[in-house]
């Protein structure tokens, strides 16, 4: 059998009885979009962060959206964050006529360096958002500290961490507003596209939760503009059915994550978990040298591989009016040459990761 690289056949036959039975009892009642789900997956979800709200969205780039449109940026506000991540990021910032203000990262958590933060800072300052990159969170004491004294919004792009803590608090609960993705992909993934805000501020989710439907607050009155940023009931019930055994899952994907670490960490650069963080590993990511080379050699031994990301955002050509050529951001490129994703889900077994491993030892020799 082929090497999966994300393997959602083998969770759905796993859950299968639990997401069809939640499926159909959608079909039965019929309520399509904002039904009785999304509200209960919401309080689920609220419960499981420690965040006071959660609101459902369709997808984690609408809620960087919501979350900003929230706090008030717009066009000219700066909004400092990291090149080396998805496009969402600095995207959804550019998209409300904002500027994104890229700070480097750390090389060894490829998450937003904070002793770089002061030096980024403007009169024109809104807000941080730092990405959870790879599923370890990045440091948000250090973070909101230096956003606390500057009176500025945090808010975290959580698409690849939801499950993982930092110092006993979780993805989503750690500064001003969390987001998250529900991409199939993502360690809660629903059959679709879906997301989610956090924040344990009542104003600011209130805004959010009329944000998503248009700025209303009631049936056809709106104080704020607003976008569709519904979450669809059939994707929140796929979530429900999923919750119960999340924490299991999360628990496995450390687990794989630590042997790989254990088995790879003398022939390449693997991940380094900080103090007081758990790691949900939505991505198994290594360094390596020769990386096109090593991605060929593997592909012939059976073993899928991909690279999160190439090319950091100042390199976009999306970016390319903010100035900022090769070398402005030496680690994000560095780390954008150099990484390697492998084969990661909670149903990878030991032998199937023993291949891997032995194929990985075999491309770099």
């Amino acid at each position: 059998m082929a090497i999966q690289f994300i393997d959602l056949k083998a969770q759905y036959r796993h859950l299968k009885p639990a997401i069809d039975a939640r499926i159909h009892a959608v079909l039965d009642h019929g309520q399509y979009i904002m039904g009785p789900e999304v509200a209960e997956l919401e309080a689920q979800l609220a419960a499981y962060t420690g965040a006071r709200h959660a609101i459902g969205v369709c997808d984690g780039t609408k809620a960087l959206l919501i979350a900003l449109m929230a706090l008030g940026i717009k066009a000219g506000d700066e909004v400092i964050t990291t090149p080396f991540t998805f496009i969402a990021t600095g995207e959804m910032i550019a998209l409300l006529g904002a500027v994104p203000v890229f700070v480097d990262i750390d090389p060894v958590s490829y998450n937003l360096d904070p002793a770089r933060l002061e030096a980024a800072i403007t009169p024109r300052t809104r807000g941080i958002m730092p990405v959870s990159l790879y599923g370890q969170c990045a440091d948000f004491a250090a973070i909101n500290a230096i956003a606390e004294a500057h009176g500025l919004a945090v808010i975290e792009d959580g698409a690849q961490s939801f499950g993982a803590s930092q110092h006993g608090k979780r993805s989503g609960n750690l500064c001003t507003i969390g987001t998250t993705s529900f991409f199939p992909s993502k360690p809660l993934g629903c059959y679709g596209d879906g997301g989610a805000c956090f924040t344990s501020d009542d104003e600011l989710a209130k805004k959010m939760r009329e944000i998503r439907i248009h700025g209303q607050d009631r049936r056809y009155h709106h104080p704020v503009i607003g976008i569709n940023g519904r979450l669809d009931t059939i994707q929140a019930a796929v979530l429900l059915a999923k919750m119960p055994g999340f924490q299991d899952e999360v628990v496995a994907r450390a687990r794989i994550g630590a042997r790989y670490n254990a088995l790879l960490g003398d022939v390449a650069r693997v991940p380094q978990l900080a103090a007081g963080n758990s790691h949900v590993y939505a991505q198994y990511t290594i360094e390596v040298d020769n990386r096109a080379a090593v991605q060929k050699a593997l592909q012939e031994l059976g073993v899928p591989t991909a690279v999160h990301y190439p090319i950091p955002l100042h390199l976009q050509p999306a970016f390319a009016h903010l100035g900022q050529g090769a070398g402005s951001f030496p680690h994000a490129e560095a780390a954008g040459q150099r990484v390697m994703s492998l084969p990661m889900h909670p149903f990878l077994d030991d032998a199937t990761q023993d291949v891997i491993v032995d194929a990985v030892k075999q491309a770099l020799c």
